[in-house]
């Protein structure tokens, strides 16, 4: 990785990094005859949750989720009712964890790394969507953007989670699906990396940070994560 030393703090993106959010597929396919429907949907949550940060407004993450898919109702014409809605809550709620979760994440604990979580979602009580998938148990804590009430990538995000765990950023590492996060995290100054999930990749442009680790899931960034590491703190 680009700086010294090793990151000793993994923080994980929960949507689509470690939760499967294909399982939402279903309710796209009754409503707009098209599962496809869930990238634009899902596009346009991130791109208006981060304008809702630049315009400085804030709504919690899953009303916006649900102002999308009404948005995109009125753009394909299409009527929905109330247990669409209410379908839509439910299944975000459950979302399982990708297969290769809880063998890395079990890899990465039995190495000696903190765990932590960073969310767009909003807190929510028991049992969690990590819970529901359980997986909760594999992390130290999880924090929701909530708490400043920005959404990443913004800064003040990033900065959230080293001050309330009292270390520096450089000795975090974002992990994401998505390399708009990483960016963010990197521009704050902690380290990124980048699992290539479909329909994620990294984005080659002038003065874009390129993720520390890159890797097409995550029991590969796993071992990727582990090797540095050791080699770092054998030298």
């Amino acid at each position: 990785m680009s700086h010294n030393g090793p990151s000793s703090i993994l923080v994980f993106d929960v949507n689509e990094t470690l939760l499967d959010i294909t399982t939402l597929e279903p309710l796209f396919d009754r409503v707009f005859d098209d599962p496809a429907i869930l990238r634009e949907w899902f596009a346009q949550l991130v791109l208006y949750s981060q304008t809702m940060t630049l315009s400085g407004l804030y709504t919690p993450f899953g009303e916006l989720g649900v102002g999308a898919l009404r948005m995109l109702a009125s753009i394909h014409g299409k009527t929905l009712v109330d247990s669409d809605i209410d379908e839509l809550k439910e299944r975000m709620n459950a979302m399982p964890a990708h297969a290769d979760v809880v063998p890395a994440l079990a890899q990465l604990r039995d190495a000696g790394f903190r765990l932590v979580t960073l969310t767009n979602s909003a807190s929510a009580a028991s049992p969690t969507p990590l819970e529901c998938a359980g997986i909760a148990e594999f992390f130290e804590r999880s924090f929701s953007v909530d708490a400043v009430q920005k959404f990443k990538p913004a800064p003040e995000v990033y900065r959230l989670v080293a001050e309330k765990l009292h270390v520096e950023l450089s000795d975090i590492c974002l992990i994401a699906c998505h390399v708009w996060d990483t960016i963010g995290a990197q521009a704050a100054g902690c380290r990124g990396a980048l699992i290539t999930r479909p329909h994620n990749a990294v984005l080659p442009a002038a003065r874009v940070p390129i993720p520390d680790l890159i890797a097409p899931d995550l029991s590969d960034l796993a071992d990727q994560i582990i090797k540095r590491w050791q080699t770092q703190t054998t030298r």
